[in-house]
């Protein structure tokens, strides 16, 4: 009896060939968004402003980046007797720490930007949203909380938020795409007329969007 293989599905290559394009994305911004950090170049193109959105967890990320790196010399010394084990853990710890601080700088060097372009939605390593102002009616401040693992995009309406609040409202003058990291129904393209972000200061956000949305 011959043994038979089943091979994967299209669909089950497609969402392996993304996490792993997305896993691969995600490491090259963590060093280079330390280098941002560096440098002190955030990235906010020419001519614009850069608005944060890191502040309702910057405490929770400074509490793991310090646990892991406490973490580390605990580990090797309880498994110091078997150098195998402890290069390997010394490795993925170091690793883990220098992930969490990507992820920090990722926060702080990859703002939301306002610039003559438009404005660029952001959140840590992956979101990345561009949004032309012919697309765009109108910027307001208007605070809101989310029921917790509620869809970033739903009902024809993308939030990006930070602890399940937002507190910009972006009216778009027609259904615009937006593209999301990984594949639908989460990720890809997705048509939407609003947009609702988290701003650590909404009306420096909203100052920074009037002189473009009065031209």
């Amino acid at each position: 009896m011959s043994d038979q293989t089943t091979a994967p599905s299209p669909a089950v290559t497609r969402r392996i060939v993304s996490f792993l394009h997305r896993a691969w994305v995600a490491e090259l911004r963590v060093y280079a968004s330390i280098g941002r950090a560096i440098a002190r170049r955030p990235a906010v193109p020419p001519g614009g402003t850069g608005i944060a959105y890191h502040r309702p967890v910057l405490t929770v990320l400074f509490i793991f980046i310090g646990l892991s790196a406490v973490e580390i010399p605990i580990l090797d010394l309880i498994v110091h007797r078997w150098p195998i084990v402890r290069i390997t853990l010394l490795v993925l710890g170091i690793w883990g720490v220098t992930w969490m601080l990507g992820l920090l700088c990722a926060m702080i060097m990859r703002p939301h930007a306002v610039s003559p372009e438009g404005i660029r939605v952001r959140n840590g390593l992956e979101i990345d949203v561009p949004i032309s102002w012919d697309d765009i009616a109108s910027v307001a401040i208007s605070r809101r909380v989310d029921e917790p693992k509620r869809p970033r995009i739903a009902e024809g309406e993308y939030a990006e938020r930070m602890q399940d609040e937002t507190n910009i409202e972006i009216e778009l003058e027609r259904p615009t795409l937006v593209a999301l990291p990984g594949l639908a129904p989460k990720g890809g393209a997705h048509r939407v007329d609003r947009i609702r972000l988290w701003a650590d200061d909404p009306r420096a956000f909203l100052d920074a969007a009037r002189p473009f949305l009065t031209a």
